[in-house]
Parts: C-alpha cells; structure tokens; sequence
C-alpha cells in the first residue's frame, strides 16, 4: 500500500487537523521526514498552505486543534504542537498546549525545527491572572503600589490606559499614573476587558 493510500485509510480520508475532506495531499512533517506513513499527515490544502506560510495564518481555523491534538498518531501531535506553539499569544491556544501531553521522543521531533523554542523564548508580558498584554491595552493595578522617587501611591483600582512593553524584562510594563510615566510589575496589574 502505497503512503497515500494508508493515510487515507489512517484517516477516513479527512485532514487529519481540521477534518477537511477536499484537496487533501500529504505533508511530510520536517525537519527529516523520509516519506513514509509515520512521518506523514493527511493534511488540506488550507492547513498545508498556513503551516509552510506563518504570514497566512488564519487564527480562528486552528482551534480545530481542540479535537486533533488529541491523535494517536505522533505525526499529528508534533503539528498540533508546533501550531499551539506559533498561536500562543492566543489565550485557547495557550490553553490546549498546556494540556498537550507528548511523550519524550515526540516532544524532541515536535521542537527539532527551532520554531517551538523559538516561540518560547520570545518575551511575552503576562498581568496577574495569566492573561498576555499588548502595547497599548488598559491594565487596572490590584494593590497600591508605592511609587519610587514621585512620592505619591498608586492606588488599587487605578486604570492604566495605553501601556508600553519593556522589550527585554516580562515582569515590566510602562504607564502613566497621575502623570507620571512609571514602571509598573506585571504581577501588580489586570488586564482590563
């Protein structure tokens, strides 16, 4: 039986991510794939062309990964884990990959591009509850902060409208309280909906 053929039959012909039934080909999982079943999905045309092209990334066609992550098929769960990877800044996608569960020799294939450490490595600002911040959103602080060298106290409660980012320190956002451009810990912030 021939490679295509087995995953068809591995996966009742459907993309073996979304469950897509047309213009499924096969794609051969990187970095060393050497053609065979194991080293292979069923994938559509659709999650083929945003795999190979990050910059196409449709976020809402990955929560898919909800149901397909769950595969016994190792193939399956590196490219599961690879996309959780690429969407972490999504709140779901970072939720499903932290329940993801690889066994070792996986995990290793699953990071053997970089891409994965790569993602988790960038720097990434989380408030108190877990929550990713962005340039620009409203934080509102949970405790009364004493602010060095102003001489006042930021109380609890205060909203914080259009933070900046410390490019190298997660833990350090930017805001402007009475005032004042101040440095603020992430841990002390909420991110504000």
């Amino acid at each position: 039986m021939s490679t295509e053929q087995t995953l068809h039959a591995r996966s009742e012909s459907k993309c073996e991510l979304c469950g897509a039934t047309d213009n499924l080909g096969i794609y051969e999982v990187p970095p060393a794939s050497d053609g065979s079943a194991d080293q292979c999905i069923l994938a559509c045309a659709v999650c083929r062309g945003q795999m190979d092209e990050p910059d196409t990334l449709e976020v809402n066609h990955w929560r898919c990964l909800n149901d397909s992550m769950w595969s016994q098929v190792p193939a399956v769960q590196v490219m599961a884990w690879r996309m959780l990877k690429r969407l972490s800044a999504e709140p779901w996608a970072q939720d499903l990959s932290d329940m993801l569960y690889l066994d070792d020799d996986t995990l290793t294939w699953a990071k053997a591009t970089g891409e994965g450490e790569a993602k988790e490595e960038a720097v990434r600002h989380l408030d108190s509850n877990g929550a990713v911040l962005e340039a620009g959103d409203t934080v509102t602080l949970i405790k009364d902060l004493d602010v060095k060298g102003a001489n006042f106290t930021a109380k609890r409660g205060t909203a914080v409208r259009g933070i900046s980012l410390v490019a190298d320190n997660p833990e350090h956002i930017e805001g402007r309280v009475n005032g004042q451009q101040i440095v603020i810990l992430t841990k002390y912030v909420k991110k504000a909906k």
